[in-house]
């Protein structure tokens, strides 16, 4: 049964444990790739920096390329409702929440794909 993670590590820890990890890095890199981001993450990454370069990618596309943020999220399907009830007044911490939205958006993909 798909869980609904509290924390960024929780979610990347099942990601590793259920031998999916790789299918989410492909995922995030899909979906990157759709919404001409040319940002990608190598296979290798570990979940720590995985954790660190999205926040940093995301932070980066509010500060500087909000449309392409903005097509990011509609092409990843993560939830309007959710992005809107974020505090958006610390875009550090607002990018971070961002980050975990769409890495939970992604696992849902990879997870659903893998387990019906």
């Amino acid at each position: 049964m798909l869980k609904n993670h509290k924390h960024i590590e929780e979610l990347l820890v099942e990601a590793t444990q259920e031998a999916l990890y790789e299918k989410l890095i492909a995922q995030l890199n899909k979906d990157f790739l759709m919404a001409n981001i040319e940002e990608s993450f190598s296979e290798g990454i570990s979940p720590e920096q995985l954790k660190k370069e999205l926040h940093a990618i995301i932070y980066q596309l509010i500060q500087e390329k909000f449309a392409e943020y903005l097509n990011l999220l509609y092409i990843m399907d993560v939830s309007e409702a959710k992005i809107k009830a974020l505090d958006g007044s610390d875009v550090v911490e607002l990018s971070a929440q961002v980050a975990f939205l769409i890495l939970k958006r992604e696992w849902q993909k990879v997870w659903f794909k893998n387990k019906l």
